[in-house]
């Protein structure tokens, strides 16, 4: 489960092309892992869901 503390997907290579993500209370938190003082996008549980079915689901392919 995601707490404060960032993390990087398993899966992420040494490639640099990489996001954080932490949870925070009632919301999920991302990142740039090269720009770690950079923003911040902020999502409810919901829209991070959606997020991530979709990306599950081929929604985003090209």
């Amino acid at each position: 489960m995601l707490d404060h503390i960032w993390r990087t997907s398993t899966r992420s290579g040494d490639n640099g092309q990489c996001v954080e993500v932490r949870r925070v209370s009632d919301t999920i938190e991302v990142r740039d892992s090269k720009n770690q003082t950079g923003p911040v996008l902020t999502f409810t549980f919901a829209e991070w869901a959606a997020f991530t079915n979709g990306t599950k689901d081929g929604e985003f392919d090209l």
